[in-house]
């Protein structure tokens, strides 16, 4: 019975149903492509020559998976001319800054998805399985250590756009923390490592 489920399926099924979740994915597939293994050292000169303007810039850059590998870079020379400590502050702001800009464009482009997605068997299943109190901490903990990382914090940020007990009053807090705690360890390392 299942196999005759699973070979009647169309392949694209979720193409169609998910199409901007698919958009979305192909924008991060070709950015990381483009980007991948290019030499950086002409712009990374360029933020670090900014002071900390260029740390809110780099901010802004440790946010989004594409740039999230040269704004490390950056953070980690940043390291050897700034105070780490304000610099991790600054660099927060702008990676908050890149977050809620995610955070909203998913909360609000993708809501339609996001209540189709939630309908699907394998989510229907997990949701089932997992225990309550589990359930409510398992996807902000997941979220905010994807968030804290170099990671992609695309997928931490839409993990909790689809949640729908996150404000975005608590979410830029939140971010904010994260993200500061992620730059100030690229910056401590970049310190001890000079």
């Amino acid at each position: 019975m299942y196999y005759s489920k699973l070979k009647t399926m169309h392949p694209f099924r979720y193409l169609e149903k998910y199409p901007k979740f698919l958009l979305l994915f192909i924008t991060f597939l070709i950015a990381y492509l483009m980007f991948y293994g290019k030499d950086y050292a002409p712009f990374r000169d360029f933020i670090a020559g900014l002071g900390y303007s260029g740390t809110f810039v780099a901010g802004i850059m440790f946010a989004y998976g594409f740039t999230a590998a040269p704004a490390t870079a950056v953070f980690l020379i940043l390291a050897q001319h700034q105070n780490i400590y304000l610099a991790s502050l600054i660099g927060g702001l702008g990676a908050l800054i890149s977050d809620l800009f995610i955070f909203s464009f998913i909360r609000l482009s993708f809501v339609n998805e996001i209540r189709k997605l939630s309908k699907e068997k394998i989510v229907r299943y997990f949701n089932g399985r997992l225990p309550g109190r589990l359930k409510e901490y398992l996807l902000p903990v997941v979220a905010g250590f994807i968030i804290a990382s170099p990671l992609p914090d695309e997928i931490g940020v839409a993990m909790l756009a689809a949640s729908k007990v996150i404000s975005t009053k608590i979410f830029s807090v939140v971010s904010y923390a994260l993200n500061t705690i992620g730059i100030f360890a690229v910056l401590f390392i970049g310190k001890i490592f000079a």
